[in-house]
């Protein structure tokens, strides 16, 4: 039985895909998608050729001036040099007049070299590397297949970006070894130079089983006081020297924008996942039969797109805990992250709060003001004109009012 809706065509202006399936020459413990334990197959598993083509020309036939595609795995390096040239000569040789293409990839760092490097600076690709501190607290998580510690080659990947003018990420998970050491972790980002970074709280768990409960590394008062800590380096007196992903969305937020980490929007948003292998899904964390949406090799992306389970799948975010609704930070949070809620999928009426709940009410009641008035502050340098009477108040509380933040 067909489920798919005809009422509308859509196509995704964003995509991720799952480059070499679950290969990786790293045996990070936390991981949730790969179960190589560092050691790949002989044969790497890339994407095969057609069914790229095939999805980057619909991308490029129905965008509308821009497009992005993400790069995941696994380690998405493996599928080696030859592969990436081949995904942006196909993505010129589709694209629609004046089309703006984005690539990003997300990489553990240790296979990047010159060569690598000069290929992304070239097409202006966005690199997210995977650092988690300095050597000894990165190489206690972060090993190869044979045990060995990764900090050296990762560190030596990104001087390659440096010297090569690539614009890079760092992507920190936040685990055992490092939740106490917030200070330390914000010293060595400043240190390298590192001007834009992503904290991950660990939470063990497999997307390939959505039903089994998560299994939390760090508990939500850990959690809490890593983010202040962190918060009180950020804020350098109100003169952030560094971007930190949770903390810009939170004073976009404040300044009227949606913020782009999914995690904290109000809805899950509609980015396409695909496996190595064309398999489709809504999500990274949700890669079960339940929410498979099709497959790129026999579907088209607007019918990947259409598919009945996507509502489904939205559900899961609208489902808030009474406790989330009278929530006075809701519209910080949007709830959190679907997958952090137990007993989701249970059928059950009301979901549970996001288990990091307690970390992000400690966060808001801790920096608030500080934010507020950050928010107000560069909204002004910008020109950018406070809410009037009869406007809605950038705190998202209601309407101004003599409680509101803007009247303080």
């Amino acid at each position: 039985m067909d489920t798919r809706t005809t009422n509308r065509l859509i196509t995704p202006t964003s995509i991720m895909w799952k480059t070499v399936a679950e290969d990786c020459n790293l045996a990070c413990d936390y991981c949730y998608y790969s179960t190589c334990g560092g050691k790949p197959q002989n044969e790497i598993r890339r994407i095969d050729d057609k069914l790229l083509e095939r999805v980057v020309r619909q991308m490029m036939h129905h965008c509308e001036g821009q497009v992005s595609f993400a790069w995941q795995g696994g380690e998405p390096l493996l599928a080696g040099l030859a592969f990436f040239q081949r995904v942006v000569q196909l993505q010129a040789l589709y694209a629609l007049p004046n089309t703006t293409i984005s690539n990003a990839v997300q990489t553990n760092g240790t296979l990047i070299d010159e060569h690598w490097a000069a290929f992304f600076r070239r097409y202006s690709m966005l690199i997210g590397v995977s650092v988690d501190g300095p050597e000894e607290i990165h190489n206690k998580r972060r090993r190869t297949g044979s045990g060995k510690g990764s900090y050296r080659r990762v560190m030596a990947g990104i001087d390659a970006l440096k010297q090569a003018g690539v614009d890079f990420n760092i992507l920190t998970v936040i685990h055992e070894d490092n939740v106490g050491q917030a200070a330390i972790l914000m010293d060595w980002l400043a240190d390298n130079q590192f001007q834009h970074v992503q904290f991950i709280p660990c939470m063990h768990f497999s997307a390939q089983d959505v039903d089994a409960k998560g299994q939390y590394r760090i508990s939500p008062q850990q959690y809490g006081q890593f983010l202040c800590t962190a918060f009180d380096r950020w804020y350098n007196d109100g003169q952030p020297a560094i971007s930190v992903r949770l903390f810009d969305n939170w004073l976009q937020k404040l300044m009227g924008s949606e913020p782009e980490l999914c995690v904290h929007q109000q809805e899950c948003p509609s980015v396409l996942v695909l496996e190595q292998n064309g398999d489709a899904y809504p999500c990274d964390f949700f890669i079960d039969e339940r929410f498979r949406l099709g497959n790129a090799n026999e579907d088209t992306l607007a019918q990947l797109l259409e598919e009945q389970r996507w509502s489904m799948f939205r559900s899961l975010q609208l489902r808030k805990s009474s406790s989330c609704e009278t929530c006075k930070y809701l519209h910080y949070c949007g709830g959190g992250c679907p997958r952090n809620r137990t007993d989701l999928l249970k059928g059950n009426d009301r979901a549970h709060v996001d288990y990091f709940c307690e970390s992000y009410r400690m966060l808001y009641a801790y920096g608030e003001e500080r934010m507020r008035k950050l928010a107000h502050e560069w909204m002004a340098q910008q020109g950018i004109e406070l809410p009037g009477r009869n406007e809605r108040c950038i705190c998202g509380s209601g309407r101004k009012t003599k409680k509101c933040c803007t009247a303080r």
